[in-house]
């Protein structure tokens, strides 16, 4: 296990220093790309060599400052190795940076020696962050390592000649083009770092908050609508937010409570979060940082993939929604018939709250216009959306204060906030892609891509269903032991340019990977998502997973509605509104088959359930569009009648339920 997890409060001198620490670094790592954002001074490539060894220390000195650092060791040490570890980093910043040109442009191919052990300094620091945080992938970086120098020693198809030592360090850090400066650091100190300026400013004025009291009073109103409330606050933080396992943070610990409070069993609740938090990884604006990958290796604008991941989003957050609504019916009625009756009256939501939702409407509002219908470039987009919200949050903050006259304290925690946030959240991703930009450089070097594919293309027969399951296969494989991303990468990189070899759109086959990659936030056995909310329930881990995976039916619909419905993501706008609306009766179909009641009898019930399994697996395998009309008729029709039927049925449902 990595050594953060058994973290511990450290002392209130170590605190208190590595706070100290933590915020000067922060300030001065924030101001330098807000400037960047102003100026594009230097370029991409120039601030990727500066702030990737910063984003380190930042990140060393926050795992510090919550002991998360070597939390096994005495404080004095943990005191000693940050100060050894982030003086390494700067040493090697400061260099790198004097020397950026001659790197560049006079020792090409020639480093000298300091030139190499500044590299392979920030090598050897990035794999030992990757040893604590991401176990799985210091493994794989580890054995791509070995595989590039060794490649000699190895039989058959993958057999390479091997590198020397020297090549490696300069590949993966030197060269730029490749390793831990290259593109991926770049987009997340450019592009995603503008996106996550407007959730720090979001979260530090409190709107993340409010959007969850006003999920809360919602469910106030009746025990049916509470399960609903998960899905609109994991909807409306996910907006925001782009990952499922803050999701689950930030709204499980409102939602699960309240969920098992209304009669929910606690693996249910737990359940119901984990799956639609995972939609934090599917909701436009702020996708996922794989969406954001995406753009970057299709070569094409962000807006061009939230364009197109509007669709597939909102299917999965209906079909989610309508499986927790007939999952609610029995679960809720039964707690309703035999538990604690009344419900306190839903509290009003006070002016902060009010401002601060209509601070996230006009967030995503304004991202949405920006860039769709003015057409400015995301990063530009998003660095107006933020200017614009933090001028408006703090004239109002000024006003409230010359009402109420708070301390200096209430009036700088917010910016404070601000800072932290942003300069965490910034420097992890950073530093997590400078990590996966050594997994990109050892597959560049020695050409495992198309040595996979070879293979692929070969075992498949260049059969698309094969190639697809083969894909599947493959993701789910490396998503069980690495976060979202990175499993984007590496699907990316190994797989998509078989699928598109076989005939499949780009689009097609990039979108894929991303569902590939959102599912390993949940593929068995090393759910993260299922972690957090299973210990917020505290209930089962492996009991949560499993049912998770039952409300998460409409994710592997999505997988398979791309190859034959591609024009839910192919071309964006009108031409998505019909192939869509058909997945979504399709997916909302196959739900009410398996959480539906339709009758007393159970034959009647089964035989019912599979007419409408058939129908909607019919109308999902893409049939002409006068034959996918009917059956969508047909599956609304039997779905109107189960979820009627089960309304009907909630009482004595509710008897069985337990």
């Amino acid at each position: 296990m990595p050594e953060q997890a058994s973290a511990t409060a450290p002392p209130r001198w170590l605190e208190r220093a590595a706070s100290v620490g933590f915020f000067v670094v922060a300030t001065g790592f924030t101001l330098y790309l807000l400037q960047y954002y102003a100026t594009a001074a230097g370029g991409p490539v120039r601030l990727a060599v500066a702030l990737v060894p910063v984003a380190y220390i930042i990140v060393t000195l926050d795992d510090l400052r919550h002991g998360a650092l070597y939390p096994r060791l005495p404080p004095a040490a943990q005191a000693a190795l940050a100060v050894v570890l982030t003086g390494v980093a700067a040493a090697a910043c400061l260099y790198l940076h004097r020397e950026f040109d001659a790197i560049r442009e006079v020792r090409v191919g020639f480093w000298n020696t300091a030139d190499l052990v500044a590299g392979a300094a920030l090598i050897l620091l990035l794999l030992e962050h990757s040893r604590r945080k991401y176990l799985p992938l210091f493994v794989l970086n580890l054995l791509l390592v070995a595989y590039v120098v060794y490649g000699d020693q190895v039989p058959g198809l993958f057999g390479h000649a091997g590198l020397p030592w020297e090549r490696v360090v300069s590949s993966m850090s030197l060269e730029t083009t490749t390793g831990i400066f290259e593109r991926l650091s770049q987009l997340a100190l450019t592009l995603i770092g503008s996106f996550i300026l407007v959730l720090a400013v979001l979260r530090a004025f409190g709107a993340i908050d409010s959007i969850l009291a006003g999920a809360s009073r919602l469910g106030a109103r009746s025990p049916h609508l509470l399960p609903q409330a998960s899905v609109v606050g994991s909807f409306g933080v996910a907006a925001v937010s782009g990952s499922g396992a803050a999701n689950a943070t930030t709204t499980g610990s409102v939602t699960i409570p309240a969920l098992i409070r209304a009669g929910f069993p606690k693996v249910r609740a737990a359940a119901t979060e984990t799956a639609t938090s995972l939609g934090g990884q599917l909701m436009p604006p702020l996708m996922g940082i794989a969406a954001f990958l995406m753009a970057n290796y299709m070569g094409v604008s962000y807006f061009d993939v939230v364009a197109r991941g509007f669709a597939p989003a909102l299917i999965y957050f209906a079909g989610v929604s309508f499986a927790v609504y007939l999952v609610s019916r029995r679960l809720v009625a039964h707690h309703t018939t035999s538990g604690p009756a009344g419900h306190s009256p839903p509290a009003r939501l006070d002016v902060t709250d009010r401002i601060n939702l209509v601070a996230y409407v006009v967030a995503i509002g304004g991202l949405i216009y920006l860039m769709g219908v003015a057409h400015r470039p995301a990063m530009q987009a998003a660095q107006q959306v933020f200017v614009m919200l933090l001028a408006g949050l703090t004239v109002l903050l000024v006003a409230r204060a010359l009402r109420t006259r708070p301390g200096w304290r209430a009036l700088r925690q917010p910016y404070t906030g601000f800072v932290a946030t942003f300069a965490r959240m910034t420097s992890e991703l950073t530093v997590l892609l400078a990590v996966l930009g050594l997994v990109t450089a050892s597959f560049t070097i020695t050409g495992v891509p198309t040595k996979v594919g070879v293979l692929m293309l070969d075992a498949a027969g260049g059969h698309v269903a094969l190639i697809a399951l083969l894909a599947f296969a493959f993701g789910y494989v490396v998503g069980m032991g690495l976060p979202p991303a990175p499993t984007y990468i590496v699907v990316a990189v190994v797989i998509t340019p078989v699928m598109a070899e076989a005939g499949l759109d780009p689009w097609v086959a990039h979108f894929f990977a991303f569902l590939i990659a959102v599912f390993g936030e949940l593929s068995p056995p090393t759910s993260l998502t299922a972690a957090v909310t299973s210990r917020i329930a505290e209930t089962s881990f492996l009991r949560t997973m499993g049912r998770a995976l039952e409300l998460c039916l409409p994710l592997f619909v999505l997988m398979v509605a791309l190859f034959t419905w591609p024009e839910v993501i192919v071309e964006p706008g009108s031409a998505q509104l019909l192939p869509a609306l058909l997945v979504a009766v399709a997916t909302i179909g196959l739900i009410a088959s398996v959480h539906g009641s339709f009758g007393e009898r159970a034959t009647t019930n089964r035989m019912l359930k599979l007419v409408l399994a058939a129908l909607a697996v019919a109308l999902l395998s893409g049939p002409p569009v006068t034959l996918a009309l009917v059956l969508a008729a047909a599956i609304v029709a039997l779905t109107v009648a189960g979820w009627w039927r089960t309304r009907a049925l909630t009482p004595s449902l509710a008897a069985t339920t337990g």
